[in-house]
This record gives C-alpha cells, sequence and structure tokens, in this order.
C-alpha cells in the first residue's frame, strides 16, 4: 500500500505547498542546530562551531533546492516562478506587452469566432436522432447540361414507387416548399407566410415529437383528406401568443378552414426559420400533378438501416428510377437516382464560404504569431546581456527558454482572454448579419470553444516564442558578456531570423490581400450586373389569389386587370405591369418542350427554359428591348391565350439563326401538352444575378387560368422614389380584396442588394482580415528595420565618418528592409494564384489570375512597406559619427 502513501503525500504538498516548505525548513534547522550543539559542546566558540556545522552539513540554499527537487509537484513551482519572472519582465516594457496583446487578442479573436460558426454550421450533427443515417435522394439526368448541379427535386410519382416497391432504405420521407394567405379572423391583418407540405412519416423518419399535440397521420396525407397544419414554434407564438388552446381549433389558409393538430419544437427550424406552417403533402398538389412522374417539386429524405451504407440503399432506388424512365420515355423523367448527407444537403450553399473565411482568419493569426515572434526577437536581442549573466549564474538552457517561454504564454494568454470577449461579440453579430446562415440559432459559446481556444493559446504560445527563446539562449549565449560596447553590427543570426519571418509574414498577406480583392472585384461585378432592364424607381410587390376564392379564368382575370388600371391610374407610377417573377427574383420555375417543326417523340431535359407570365405592358414598365415580332396584346386573353414571347437567349440556343417568329413550341401545361405560336423575341434578363442569362419563355398572364396566373408581382416604374409609393399600391388592392397580404415590396435595387447580400459580407470580412495582416506586416517590418538600424548604429557612424554620402545610408537601409518584402511578395504571388484557384467558384466575371487586382494589392503593399521603411532609414541618415560612436 505504499502507492497510496505517496499519493497522499502527493496531495499534501500540492495543497499544503506552504506548510510542507515550512516542515521541511524547520527541518533542515533542527539537524543544523544539532551539529551546532555538538560543535559547542567540543569547546568551539559560538562563531566557529556554526561555520563548522555548515561546512560540514552544507549549503541549507541547495541543501533544500535538492530536497524539493524529489517532491511530485516540484514542475509547479519552478513554473510559478517562471510565471512571476515573465510577469515582472513584461510590466517594465509596458508600451511592448500592450501591443503585443493586441495583436494576439485580434488573431484569437477572429478565430475563435470563426470556428464557433464552422463548428455549428458544418461540424455539428443536425438536432435529429441518429443524423448520420439522414440521407437527400435526388434524381439525376444523365448528360444533363443545364446550369444545375445534378441534384434534382423528386417527382411525386417518383417517391411514392420509391417508397412502396424499394427496400434498401428503413423508410423514405418527402416534402416540398409551400405558401398560404393566412386570413386574420380576431382583427389579425391577413399576411403571406412560407409553408412545406410533408409526408405523413417526414417527423418519424427525422425522429421527431410534435412539442404539442400530434403529427400528420397516413389518412391525412391524401388527396380530398380533411385540412390539418402544423404550426411552427414561432408562428405559434408570434401569432396565437403561445395560447396551447388553440390545438383543435381551425386557422383559414387561403381561405380555407385548418384544423390546428399540433405545435413542433422550438428549436425545428427545418429546412428554413421562415417556414411557419406544415401541411400534409398530398394536399399540396393537384390530382394531376400528384400522378405525374415529370412534375420535379419535391425533396426526399431516407434513413438509412443499421449496417447498410447509403451506396449499397440508393442501388435499387436507381434500378427502380431507371425502370420509370424507360416507361415514361415520352416525359422528362430522369434515368438515375444519387444521394448527399442530408448535413451536407442544408448547408451546402456556406460550406466553401465558411471554409474561405477560416483559412482568412487562420493566415491573420498566423501573420499575428509571426509579429509577436519578431518582437520577441527583438526583445531578447535587446536582452542578450541579461540572458548571459543569468546563464552565467547557472541556469540550465532549458531553464532560459521556460523563462522566455512563460512570457510568451503570459501574452498569449492575455490576448486570447481578451479575444475571447472579443469573439463572443463578434460571433453574435456575425451570426446576426449573415443573411439566410443555416442552423444560425446553434451557434453560441460552450464548453467545446473554451477548450479550443484554450488549445489555440497554447498553439500560438509554441508558434510565437519557441523560436526566439532558443534562438537567444544558444550556444552563443555567454558571448554576449565577451562583446565590447563598440562591437559592430549586433547579431547576424538574429537578423537574419527576423529577416525570414518578415519575409514569411508579408507572404501570407499577399495571399489574403489577393484573396480579398478577388472576392471584393466579384462582389462589385455582381452589384453592378446589368439585369437587362430598369431598376432604378422600380417599385416590385408579390399577390396571391386564393385559388377557392379566384376558381375560374374570368375571375383572375378581372382581378388583374382592374388592379392595373387602378394603378396606371396612380399619380407618380409612370408604367405598371404585372409578371410571375420579375428580373432578380429567383428561378420561378421551368418547364421543357418541344419544337413542332422538328419532330420529336419526347420532351428532351435539354430542351428546358425557364417560364414566366407577363402583361402587355410589362416590356414597358421595365423597359426590357423588342427585338423582334411583337410583344402580347389585350387580345392575348382568356382562352386565346396560345402565343408566345422567347427571349435572345432562347432564340440563340434552340433556333441556331433561324428566325424563330412563326414557329411552334409543345409545352406541358397543366399536365398535357399545348402548342404555342412564337410571336416575338426580347432581350435577355438575369433571374439572378449570380447565375448566368438562361433561355425564358414568357406566356400570356392575362389568360387567367387559376393554376398558373394566381400568383403575380406588381412592377412599377415610378418618377419619385419608389417606396413613397408602397401604401398607395396596397391601397389600391385593399380596395378590390380587404383580405388579401402583399409580401416582398421591394425596389429593384434592393432585389440587387438582397442576391448579392452574401457575396458582399464574405468580400468585406475577407477584405477586413486582410487589411488588419496588412497592418501587422507594416508594424513588423518597421519593427525589423528599427531593430537592424539601433543594431547597427555604430557601423553607421562609421561610414560617415569615413566619407559616406546620407543619401547613400538612406538606400542602404532602404534595400536592407525592402529585400524580404520583395522575396516575400514572389511567395505571396504564387501563394495568391493557388488562392484563386481554390476560390474560382466564389468568383463572378473575376480570374482567379485578374492582373488588375494583383497589380493593386502588390502596388499597396509596396507602398505600405516604403512608408514602413522611411522612418528608420531617415533616423539612420540623420545620424551624427560622434553622437554614434558614443552611444558605442
Amino acid at each position: 500500500m505504499r502507492w497510496i502513501e505517496q499519493v497522499r503525500m502527493a496531495m499534501l504538498r500540492l495543497f499544503h505547498w506552504q506548510s510542507e516548505k515550512a516542515r521541511l525548513n524547520q527541518e533542515l534547522e533542527f539537524h543544523l542546530d544539532q551539529q551546532v550543539q555538538e560543535n559547542l559542546a567540543q569547546g568551539m566558540s559560538p562563531h566557529d562551531a556554526r561555520c563548522a556545522a555548515l561546512r560540514e552539513f552544507g549549503n541549507p540554499t541547495l541543501l533544500r533546492d535538492e530536497a524539493s527537487s524529489h517532491w511530485s509537484w516540484n514542475w509547479l513551482e519552478k513554473f510559478a516562478r517562471d510565471i512571476r519572472y515573465g510577469a515582472r519582465t513584461l510590466y517594465r516594457s509596458p508600451g511592448f506587452t500592450l501591443v503585443a496583446i493586441l495583436v494576439m487578442a485580434l488573431g484569437l479573436g477572429a478565430t475563435t469566432s470563426l470556428f464557433t460558426i464552422v463548428r455549428a454550421v458544418l461540424l455539428k450533427p443536425l438536432p435529429f436522432y441518429e443524423p448520420d443515417k439522414l440521407v437527400a435522394v435526388y434524381e439525376h439526368f444523365r448528360g444533363e447540361v443545364s446550369a444545375g448541379d445534378g441534384f434534382n427535386p423528386v417527382a411525386p410519382a417518383d417517391f411514392r414507387d420509391w417508397r412502396e416497391q424499394t427496400h434498401g432504405f428503413q423508410d423514405m420521407a418527402a416534402w416540398r416548399d409551400y405558401g398560404f394567405n393566412v386570413t386574420g379572423e380576431h382583427a389579425e391583418l391577413p399576411e403571406v407566410v412560407e409553408a412545406a407540405g410533408g409526408s405523413w412519416n417526414l417527423f418519424s423518419v427525422l425522429g421527431l415529437q410534435p412539442q404539442l399535440g400530434r403529427v400528420f397521420t397516413p389518412e391525412e396525407d391524401r388527396l380530398g383528406a380533411n385540412h390539418v397544419v402544423l404550426l411552427t414554434w414561432d408562428f405559434f407564438q408570434r401569432r396565437f401568443g403561445g395560447n396551447a388552446s388553440v390545438i383543435g381549433t381551425q386557422i383559414r389558409l387561403d381561405t380555407n378552414p385548418y384544423t390546428i393538430i399540433g405545435v413542433l419544437p422550438r428549436w425545428f427550424n427545418y429546412p428554413s426559420p421562415h417556414v411557419a406552417l406544415w401541411v400534409p403533402y398530398a394536399g399540396t398538389f393537384t390530382p394531376e400533378q400528384y400522378q405525374a412522374h415529370d412534375n420535379h417539386q419535391s425533396l426526399v429524405i431516407a434513413r438509412l438501416r443499421p449496417g447498410v451504407s447509403a451506396k449499397t440503399a440508393i442501388q435499387p432506388v436507381t434500378a427502380l428510377q431507371y425502370q420509370l424512365h424507360q416507361a415514361n420515355a415520352s416525359k422528362p423523367v430522369a434515368e438515375d437516382a444519387i444521394f448527399r448527407p442530408m448535413i451536407d444537403d442544408v448547408v451546402q450553399d456556406v460550406r466553401t464560404p465558411l471554409i474561405v473565411l477560416l483559412c482568412a482568419v487562420g493566415c491573420m493569426l498566423l501573420i499575428a504569431c509571426l509579429n509577436l515572434s519578431n518582437l520577441l526577437v527583438a526583445r531578447s536581442a535587446a536582452r542578450r546581456k541579461e540572458v548571459a549573466v543569468r546563464g552565467a549564474l547557472g541556469g540550465s538552457r532549458l531553464a532560459l527558454i521556460r523563462e522566455q517561454m512563460a512570457e510568451s504564454l503570459l501574452i498569449c494568454l492575455s490576448g486570447g482572454t481578451l479575444g475571447l470577449m472579443i469573439s463572443i461579440f463578434a460571433t453574435r453579430w456575425l451570426a446576426g448579419h449573415w443573411q439566410d446562415l443555416p442552423r444560425a440559432e446553434t451557434i453560441h459559446v460552450d464548453a467545446s470553444i473554451l477548450g479550443f481556444a484554450i488549445g489555440l493559446v497554447i498553439i500560438t504560445t509554441l508558434l510565437a516564442g519557441l523560436i526566439p527563446a532558443i534562438s537567444s539562449t544558444g550556444k552563443g549565449v555567454l558571448a554576449a558578456l565577451q562583446e565590447s560596447s563598440r562591437s559592430i553590427g549586433g547579431s547576424l543570426s538574429r537578423a537574419i531570423l527576423r529577416k525570414t519571418l518578415l519575409t514569411a509574414e508579408i507572404a501570407l498577406t499577399v495571399i489574403l490581400l489577393v484573396s480579398a480583392g478577388l472576392l471584393f472585384k466579384s462582389f462589385l461585378h455582381l452589384r453592378t450586373s446589368d439585369l437587362g432592364c430598369a431598376t432604378d424607381h422600380v417599385l416590385t410587390m408579390k399577390y396571391g389569389l386564393p385559388e377557392k376564392q379566384y376558381d375560374t379564368q374570368e375571375k383572375v382575370l378581372a382581378f388583374h386587370e382592374s388592379l392595373l388600371q387602378r394603378l396606371r391610374a396612380l399619380p407618380g407610377v409612370r408604367a405598371a405591369a404585372l409578371v410571375s417573377t420579375p428580373p432578380g427574383g429567383g428561378y420561378g420555375g421551368d418547364n421543357v418542350f418541344t419544337i413542332a417543326e422538328r419532330p420529336s417523340t419526347s420532351f428532351n431535359i435539354q430542351y428546358d427554359a425557364i417560364y414566366r407570365y407577363a402583361d402587355p405592358g410589362y416590356l414597358n414598365a421595365l423597359q426590357i428591348p423588342l427585338l423582334k415580332g411583337r410583344f402580347f396584346s389585350d387580345q392575348e386573353r382568356l382562352s386565346r391565350n396560345q402565343f408566345v414571347v422567347i427571349s435572345k437567349k432562347f432564340a440563340d440556343q434552340f433556333f441556331s439563326g433561324d428566325d424563330p417568329i412563326g414557329k411552334h413550341i409543345n409545352v406541358k401545361q397543366g399536365g398535357k401538352p399545348e402548342t404555342y405560336e412564337i410571336i416575338g423575341v426580347v432581350g435577355d434578363t438575369l433571374y439572378q444575378v449570380t447565375q448566368p442569362v438562361k433561355a425564358t419563355m414568357y406566356f400570356p398572364i392575362l389568360s387567367g387560368i387559376p393554376d398558373q396566373t394566381s400568383g403575380a408581382t406588381i412592377v412599377a416604374r415610378t418618377s419619385g422614389e419608389p417606396l413613397e409609393l408602397s401604401i398607395p399600391i396596397q391601397k389600391q388592392l385593399a380596395a378590390l380584396d380587404p383580405a388579401l397580404p402583399v409580401y416582398e415590396v421591394f425596389t429593384m435595387q434592393q432585389i440587387l442588394g438582397k442576391s448579392t447580400a452574401s457575396q458582399n459580407f464574405i468580400a468585406t470580412l475577407v477584405l477586413a482580415f486582410a487589411v488588419l495582416s496588412l497592418m501587422l506586416a507594416a508594424i513588423g517590418l518597421y519593427g525589423v528595420l528599427s531593430y537592424l538600424v539601433e543594431q547597427r548604429i555604430t557601423e553607421i557612424g562609421i561610414r560617415i565618418a569615413l566619407g559616406a554620402q546620407r543619401s547613400e545610408v538612406l538606400r542602404l537601409v532602404l534595400v536592407d528592409g525592402l529585400r524580404p518584402v520583395f522575396i516575400g511578395l514572389r511567395l505571396g504571388l504564387a501563394g495568391g494564384a493557388a488562392a484563386g484557384a481554390l476560390i474560382r467558384s466564389l468568383l463572378y466575371g473575376t480570374s482567379p489570375v485578374d492582373p488588375v487586382i494583383f497589380s493593386i494589392m502588390i502596388g499597396g503593399l509596396l507602398l505600405t512597406a516604403m512608408i514602413s521603411c522611411v522612418v528608420p532609414a531617415l533616423k539612420a541618415s540623420r545620424v551624427e559619427p560622434v553622437q554614434a560612436l558614443r552611444i558605442g
């Protein structure tokens, strides 16, 4: 049981350090007194007796240190002594200490903040049961040439066949985007809300239980079933004040009564925090749509069976999908089924930007470490004689390194503490200002983040402090005591080390500057993109007519025409029109078609174009040029609607120089093929500023078909400030239908800004990190050159005394300072080219090796370097020889 006693003694020495130390002193003093008494008994005088006892007994201090060195926690006392020494040393240099702490606080704070977001968004599992077993399943068209990523939404009939006829997955569920007009019943204002239609088993596949009530049943997820709805927690709180008694009551959606059956948990916000309601999947389709294999609107979530891989599970689904493709050869039905992990599906749009930002702050932190290392090298050079004296007095090299590492630890620990506080505020700001950041609600600082911050402090302590500590305690440390007061030049090895560190710092700064410049130029390209239409003084506003109330073509047409007549009569409105989706407003939907003059037995996926519904005044309202033929007239209405207008991209892509006017295309509308005559060609418009132009076909919105033209966007070109007309326009809508809400009220400039908000945010952050890094590099360059001037002050004085011109001294110092800058530039340019290739997917209209950006960034860095070098160089050129020799 000896080890128990050893553990007990170790604990006593740890928690009762001072008392154990006092006990050791008492024991040593007791034995020394005993020896003194024996010497006195032999007739020695008290002085001789004590001196003889000390000679025989040995040095008490040495004995005390030797005895305590065998204690288990002796290293802790040494560590505390080193920390106290480091704190005293740093306290004597408050300017250096403050600068060093601030430099590390910026680097550590930014890195911790970005890691907090990356961990929550990319690394943290989804909040579902066994989330690693959830995959998103898509359809895939072989040889697809569209601008998509190959992951195509699933048709409802395909989903049902997958679930019923394959057994590779444990279960499969589907959902789709939807939307409702929520009608106020108790003085609440009507509003438009985002909704989703989910299959009855969706929540069981996710492993989710409602907070209140229940989820859908199989009977409720059928065509013609009773209307039921699940509320999300935020909508439940906002609309009903969290009153649980609403369970079982009804709410009117698109004027139809829906029974509230449950409330989802507070944390559940899949697929988006904006979704307010969930309704059964089948009820969001018409019977024709529900039976279609070519109506690609659904997303499928599948759960893997225990022990079965996703690749194995998807094989029977792919085999069945190919059979469905062959059975529907005349329709655009995909050949394959593919999958990706559900977490990838959720975060796919932000994965690359987050990784880029994390790399950027990592570069900035490394630059901060190099800067601190440079400062510590200069500091150790100034204290080289002090270190030499401590070594001469018996201090081991390890002890000297430990003392200097303690300074680095104190700086990084203080910087880390300050940086952690900065990161808390920075994280909140980033999560709040990054639009549409998925999983933003999971971002918070917890024990894992604290552990990461502590680990980061340890790593930066080693990175910043180890090289200076080793270099300043080398074999030549005692040579500092032999240096003459008139030695010339200082330590060559330390000068080389500082220049090497500075070169690495410059190279990293160039990489950051180039990356930031490329991203910022890309953002400017996006922000100044030509949508192909007027963007100044244009207001847009959406509304959707409930199909139950507006169930005939005549009713829809009457509303649209009455509204347009009222809008065009408003003061300040120069032109007004209706369109299903305005330029820059999103994809809006696409459809496949065949060209009647080119007989084909099937709808080929390569013949695909986005579609829009517009009224005859649309071109005038948005000033879109008519290139050939004509646009719609007031005669293209109701049943006389078999006309289509195409975009220039459509004509170029599918008619290859032939005149498309008078040609016909066959398009499926409402589940059946319809033939449309091409009557005009108009200019191209962008459906989204970050995407290339896509072929577009326009159909007359005045056809009034409820399923196709009920939803519309008002576009009003005004003579003054567009937003000032938002209320008058809404009043005109309310005059026609008081229960009809509007939504997404934006000017075209706001649509542009919203579309580029994410790119702007990322580019601004990287640019901010690059500017901070440039400032750190400038500080490092100034410090290096100032150090070199101080070390060579005697040499410079002698040069001037021997006849050197001050301009030559100025040139000498500038060349010496700029040499590591030019080496760092060459390395940084190579790294910048590699970084540009890595962020290629984030660039729009910008080459990864854009010569303008590279030139601007090189010029900016060289200018900054010149400014940093001028002050030390001027100081050197003004040295008086006599004073320099006296200082030496």
